[in-house]
């Protein structure tokens, strides 16, 4: 017998486990828990009892206890015999009853079953003893037969031979059948060795058993005779508690799906475990018609994949970004950088001829008109150190990449022409530094010609707060000779000295990051993109994610034109391979994977829109006043072009006196000339209006703005321009109400009816009482009540207003307490507009 706990052993005979505890109680044995192992001889002792306390029952009262036990096993098959086959859930369901009994009915059915094998034996026995009488017979005519042959041989032969024969015979010859046992006595054998088998086979019986109640101990208690089976059940192989068996799950598997803003049909297949084309029958079925690769919004995800019977969890707004990332290794020590140096000043002050001297290349030679059309990014090194610099024509990337909230540039130089001095857009280039918080090195370049004046240049600088060191400023000047070559070593020892006082470091290993530069379609190569690496290391066959453009890079070349295997940081190096081109400013990163990266750039395209939306709306004259009643704007940023300087001062001057203790003016750059890109890329990242005085955007600028929706406005007078600034500023303050009085009633009379309550006859001494209007009940002048009138009336007729001079009855809404003497003013809340 196996040993089994007390639960086990009460499932198996079906009985509650308190009544299997009270009855080995009753037995003597010590068995107090349900979990507590029950052995082979317990269980022999508790039969033992069982057995004893039905003996001494009554025969009139012999109870019969029927258990029954049902049992359900439940299965999945799969029908039609191919993958698309549907499934079928299969329930079988067994039922097995066992009735208790005493001791007097399992010996009956003992010798019941003695007596059946008793006379199974007997009608064996007689069988075969049919068989050998016949088998006995045919011996007996064989002999016979024989023995007739013999007599007749003898005769024949001659009587001296017939002695030796016999003699012969007696010695050596076996013995007759005459001395063989008679068939009796072997049907007596015969019948003690098959005896003999059936008690083997009994022994064997009994053994099987004993050795299937070791294992299942309902088994072993019929056997016993205490608690019997009265129906077997079709399977002939004994159930056991020590067994385990596998069951195929029935119920469906729930899953929780986390949902971002935007996902893929096949995507949001693969966290479901299913195939996408159930998900595309189940949005048919929904009214939806989509493919596998469309990517479908938060809110359609939750409902399909609710409908397919799994838990929806919303990820937060741009959660997507969060994970895209293969951020550095957080031990990773940081190390030195090369600074980042943008050279920024007015249009041929010799910006490209500074960087063609360091570089010892050309690189004007190869320009239309020697005048820079894109933007060049280049690394140097120089016996103190390595410097990459930015070329930037019209400063439009800086601004662009400033708008995007990308910082690439550590140190700018401002080269200012000594003969020419301070230009417009050198201003432009001092307003962006300023605003992106980067130290500027002033260079003073042509310093080789006879007309050049530093001074000058120093003095006209110090009124934009660009103040040499010399004169107690931060800034640091230097004078220089782009073509000759002077000054240049110093020049490249002050950034290089600025760059250690920045202290620049970044993590050199890991997944790599950085900013688009610039970006260009190349008829043979395709999407090429300018990238500053600021962080890690680029390599060849890296996922990176660029705005939203992704791709895998194929090649690197650097800036002189070679294949390059990695790039670190402060490298800048073109990579090809990405879906499209990237716009200048986008932050470019190495993600996990190539289906991360489309994810991620099919979500930022689908929010593209909406930011667009969002930026043409922002700075609309149209929609200063909802802004600020919103409370989303006190300041209004513009960004002001003029045709001279004395025009662009007084218009200057004249819209700073606008600003009072509410609103503000805010002039984030003015200037003399055209609008060009430049000042449309400020606009946009300041989120101003542009006012241009009598000046025009040219074609690349009007493009911007109409792609942009910034908001530009052309004026030729000055006031004008004065009066519609003045008019938004208006609407950007907070209206004043005030309330006017129209009417003054004296009360003469009081009446008091029934039917209309409380009337108070009045003489209207000033204005029109109205009788919509909101009134006040004034007592010695003071005011005792302020609510509404209920009716008024010209005599017996109602009216909606009456005139001064002029008796009516007036009656009041909630309010019975009007006495002789007092007066009723009727007024009107009105908005007054405020003025600057």
């Amino acid at each position: 017998m196996a040993d089994v706990t007390v639960t086990q052993l009460a499932e198996t005979v079906g009985i509650a486990v308190e009544h299997l505890l009270v009855q080995f109680k009753e037995a003597g044995i010590d068995v107090t828990s349900a979990e507590q192992v029950v052995d082979a001889k317990q269980k022999q002792a508790l039969l033992a009892h069982l057995r004893v306390g039905t003996q001494k029952t009554d025969s009139d009262d012999k109870p019969t206890k029927t258990i029954t036990l049902k049992r359900k096993s439940t299965s999945t098959l799969k029908a039609g015999g191919s993958t698309r086959g549907r499934t079928v859930n299969v329930e079988v369901r067994k039922k097995r009853t066992y009735v208790k009994r005493d001791t007097s009915l399992a010996e009956e059915r003992a010798i019941e079953e003695k007596e059946l094998l008793a006379k199974q034996e007997a009608e064996a026995e007689a069988k075969r003893l049919r068989e050998e009488a016949a088998k006995a017979e045919r011996e007996a005519k064989a002999a016979e037969k024989l023995a007739k042959t013999e007599v007749a041989e003898e005769k024949t032969a001659t009587p001296a031979a017939t002695a030796t024969i016999d003699a012969a015979d007696t010695k050596t010859a076996p013995k007759h059948k005459k001395d063989a046992p008679a068939p009796a006595d072997k049907s007596a054998e015969d019948r003690k060795q098959k005896k003999s088998k059936v008690k083997a086979k009994e022994r064997k019986s009994q053994s099987r058993q004993e050795k299937r109640g070791a294992r299942n101990p309902l088994a072993t208690l019929d056997d016993e005779g205490s608690w019997g089976k009265s129906r077997r059940s079709k399977s002939n192989k004994p159930s056991s508690l020590t067994e385990h068996s596998f069951a195929v799950p029935t119920a469906p598997v729930v899953r929780e799906v986390m949902i971002p803003e935007s996902i893929s049909v096949a995507d949001l297949a693969q966290k479901m475990s299913i195939k996408a084309a159930d998900v595309v029958k189940k949005m048919m079925q929904m009214g939806g018609m989509v493919t596998i690769n469309q990517v479908i919004d938060q809110d359609t995800a939750t409902i399909i994949v609710e409908e397919m019977g799994h838990t929806a969890i919303m990820t937060k707004e741009d959660a997507i970004e969060d994970d895209i990332l293969i951020l550095a290794d957080s031990d990773a020590q940081l190390q030195s950088r090369p600074p980042v140096v943008t050279i920024m000043g007015h249009v041929d002050h010799g910006k490209t001829s500074l960087l063609d001297y360091i570089r010892r290349a050309k690189v004007a030679d190869g320009e239309a008109g020697g005048i820079t059309q894109h933007i060049g990014a280049y690394h140097v090194d120089t016996d103190k150190g390595s410097i990459t610099f930015l070329d930037t024509p019209g400063h439009a990337a800086f601004t662009a990449m400033r708008a995007r909230g990308a910082q690439c540039t550590d140190i700018v130089i401002l080269i200012v022409a000594a003969d020419d001095g301070v230009k417009p857009q050198t201003v432009e280039a001092i307003q962006h530094a300023k605003a992106a918080k980067v130290p500027i090195i002033v260079a003073v370049n042509k310093i080789d010609k006879e007309d050049a004046d530093p001074d000058r240049v120093k003095t006209e600088l110090s009124q934009y707060e660009v103040i040499p060191e010399a004169w107690g400023g931060e800034s640091m000047f230097c004078n220089i000779s782009a073509k000759q070559g002077t000054g240049i070593d110093a020049l490249l020892d002050t950034v290089l000295l600025q760059a250690e006082v920045l202290e620049l470091k970044a993590v050199a290993t890991g997944p790599a990051k950085g900013v688009i530069i610039e970006s260009r379609l190349d008829k043979g190569r395709g999407p090429v993109a300018t990238v500053l690496v600021q962080q890690g290391e680029l390599a060849k066959n890296d996922i990176v994610l660029a705005g939203m453009q992704y791709g895998s890079v194929r090649k690197l070349i650097d800036d002189r034109g070679h294949v390059a295997l990695s790039a670190g940081p402060s490298m800048p190096v073109e990579i090809l391979g990405l879906s499209g081109t990237p716009t200048a400013g986008d932050e470019a990163v190495v993600v996990v994977s190539e289906r991360k990266a489309r994810e991620v750039a099919m979500f930022r395209q689908g929010k593209y829109r909406e930011v667009k939306m969002a930026k043409q709306q922002a700075a609309k004259l149209d929609n200063l006043f909802s802004q600020v009643a919103e409370s989303k704007i006190s300041t209004l940023n513009i960004v002001l072009k003029a045709d001279v300087q004395g025009s662009a001062e007084a218009l200057l001057e004249s819209l700073q006196k606008l600003s009072t203790d509410e609103v503000k003016v805010n002039i984030v750059a003015s200037g003399v000339g055209g609008i060009n890109e430049s000042d449309v890329n400020l606009a946009l990242a300041s989120q101003a209006i542009m006012i241009g005085f009598n000046v025009r955007a040219d074609a690349t600028a009007r493009k911007l703005v109409d792609k942009e929706g910034v908001d530009l406005h052309y004026y030729s007078i000055i006031y004008n321009a004065i009066d519609e600034v003045k008019a938004a500023l208006t609407g950007m303050l907070k209206p004043i109400f005030k309330d006017q009085i129209i009417g003054l009633a004296d009360v003469r009379d009081v009446f008091r009816s029934s039917k209309f309550g409380t009337i108070a006859g009045s003489m209207v001494v000033d204005g029109t009482i109205k009788r919509n209007n909101p009134i006040r009940i004034l007592r010695d002048n003071v005011v005792i009540f302020e609510g509404s009138l209920e009716s008024l009336k010209r005599f017996k007729e109602d009216a909606n207003e009456v005139r001064m001079g002029t008796e009516c009855g007036i009656g009041v809404k909630g309010y019975t307490d009007v006495r002789v003497g007092d007066q009723i003013e009727v007024f009107e809340t009105i908005e007054v507009k405020r003025k600057l």
